[in-house]
C-alpha cells in the first residue's frame, strides 16, 4: 500500500511540474489568469517576462522528468505483486529524491520573486 502511495505522489508531482512547464513554454507565466503571482516590474518589462517564462519552463521540465523517472523503479515494485520490496534505506533515498525534485520545481518561483530587484550588497 505504501508503494502505491509513493507511486501516486511522484505521478502527481510529475503532472504538476509538466503543467507548470507548459505555462512557461506558452509564455503566460505573468498572465494573471493562466500564470502565477509576479511583481508589477516583471509584468511590465519584456526582458524580465521572458526570463520568468524561461525559468519556469526549464526548471519545471527538469522536475517533471526526474519525477517521471522515479516511477520506473517504484512501478516495478508495485507491479511485482509483492515479489519485490524496498529496504528502509531505499525508502529514505526515495524521500530525499522527492525532496530534491520538489526543490528543483520550486526554484524558479522563488527566483521570479527576486527578478528586477537590485542586488543587495
Amino acid at each position: 500500500m505504501a508503494y502505491i502511495f509513493i507511486f501516486g505522489c511522484f505521478l502527481l508531482l510529475g503532472v504538476a511540474s509538466s503543467l507548470a512547464a507548459r505555462v512557461g513554454y506558452r509564455g503566460t507565466v505573468c498572465d494573471r489568469s493562466d500564470g502565477y503571482e509576479v511583481s508589477a516590474e516583471v509584468k511590465s518589462d519584456p526582458a524580465l517576462r521572458k526570463r520568468a517564462n524561461g525559468l519556469v519552463a526549464f526548471w519545471c521540465t527538469g522536475a517533471a522528468a526526474l519525477s517521471f523517472a522515479a516511477l520506473v523503479p517504484i512501478g516495478s515494485v508495485v507491479l511485482s505483486g509483492g515479489g519485490k520490496s524496498v529496504s528502509t534505506w531505499g525508502l529514505v533515498v526515495f524521500a530525499l529524491y522527492g525532496l530534491a525534485v520538489v526543490t528543483l520545481g520550486a526554484y524558479p518561483f522563488e527566483k521570479i520573486k527576486h527578478l528586477g530587484r537590485p542586488a543587495e550588497r
